[in-house]
């Protein structure tokens, strides 16, 4: 972490009189930066699809737009281990939409989850490759087939954008730029270079075109302490330590939008280190978009049962985990809120 830089940079703001963007949460480590409620999306691989969509679902009102990369439909588990296993993963027995639209529907109602209006404008990318042996592409269409219907059964969500990209022929990763022979498998850090940049495109999905070239990343990526945001002192079962990424205009004041990136499992940075939050290529693109990404870690554990460092999507941190009062959401939540989206 380059902190001489970024007291330089700060140093400056502050005699611009512009110096509360680089305030720094005493807790937290996170800096207080003027976020932009219209530019907010979340994105994930795997369990960080799956995680990705509860957030938007149980959140609509601050994450309303959302790229899965080989994930699922929202509540596709149901809670059981071996629902997640088989439907959700395998898509054997193939999944029930129009129960799971229903299921989101009731729950929208009861205050579980978001209101859906509030996904009326939403942008919802769903990108999956062919290879994929891990998860099935029949389960990655049965999520765009969940988006549709309930588009479609909600009147209020017809300007919402679903967009089904599972023509690509990769495994189960993180498609990157440059080429390689890590595409066709699925092995650690998860990041197969396709030729496809998959990070550029989701920030063309979630924001519109590029209001600037991507060259390297120019900004600082650092470290926060996770601990510091556990809502009401619940342990949200992450690592001690998450990052984030701040471009040279969010750090200098500068009106910023916000990405949440879930890593997937196994590839939290216990597991691979520093390659999925510096190597994915979201950095570069949040220079040229100028959005702040946070990247939060899960943890290993046995008690509870979680010993690949999966984001919760089947209920190992408890029986709400995919709703508004889930312990993972709520960190989510108060992370985004630290960082200063309102």
């Amino acid at each position: 972490m380059n902190t001489g830089w970024v007291v330089r940079v700060c140093s400056v703001v502050l005699l611009a009189g512009a110096g509360v963007a680089c305030a720094k949460d005493a807790g937290t480590g996170l800096p207080s930066l003027k976020i932009d409620p219209a530019r907010t999306a979340v994105v994930g691989l795997s369990s960080g699809a799956y995680m990705a969509g509860q957030m938007q679902m149980a959140y609509p009102e601050l994450f309303p737009n959302a790229a899965l990369v080989a994930g699922g439909p929202y509540g596709c588990a149901g809670g059981e281990l071996t629902t997640a296993l088989g439907s959700c993963m395998k898509g054997e027995p193939a999944l029930d939409v129009d129960a799971l639209v229903a299921a989101a529907t009731k729950r929208s109602t009861d205050g579980a989850i978001g209101a859906l209006k509030d996904l009326a404008h939403a942008r919802v990318y769903l990108l999956h490759g062919k290879n994929d042996a891990l998860v099935a592409p029949s389960v990655a269409e049965a999520a765009a087939r969940f988006y549709g219907q309930l588009r479609d059964s909600t009147p209020a969500l017809a300007p919402m954008q679903v967009h089904d990209d599972g023509e690509r022929a990769f495994a189960h990763n993180l498609p990157v730029a440059g080429e390689g022979d890590d595409c066709g498998k699925s092995e650690s850090p998860y990041l197969g270079h396709c030729g496809f940049d998959a990070a550029g495109e989701i920030f063309a999905q979630m924001f519109g075109a590029a209001p600037r070239e991507a060259s390297t990343a120019a900004g600082e990526l650092r470290k926060f302490d996770q601990n510091a945001l556990r809502p009401d002192g619940a342990d949200a079962l992450l690592a001690d330590e998450g990052y984030v990424y701040l471009p040279p205009d969010c750090l200098a004041g500068k009106p910023c939008g916000l990405v949440v990136a879930f890593h997937g499992c196994k590839q939290n940075a216990e597991a691979v280190g520093e390659a999925f939050v510096k190597d994915a290529g979201f950095n570069r693109w949040a220079d040229a978009y100028d959005v702040a990404v946070l990247y939060p870690q899960t943890r290993a554990s046995f008690a509870p049962l979680n010993p690949q460092a999966c984001w919760d999507w089947w209920g190992y941190s408890g029986t709400d985990y995919d709703t508004r009062d889930g312990v993972q959401p709520r960190w989510v939540v108060n992370a985004a809120r630290a960082l200063g989206l309102q």
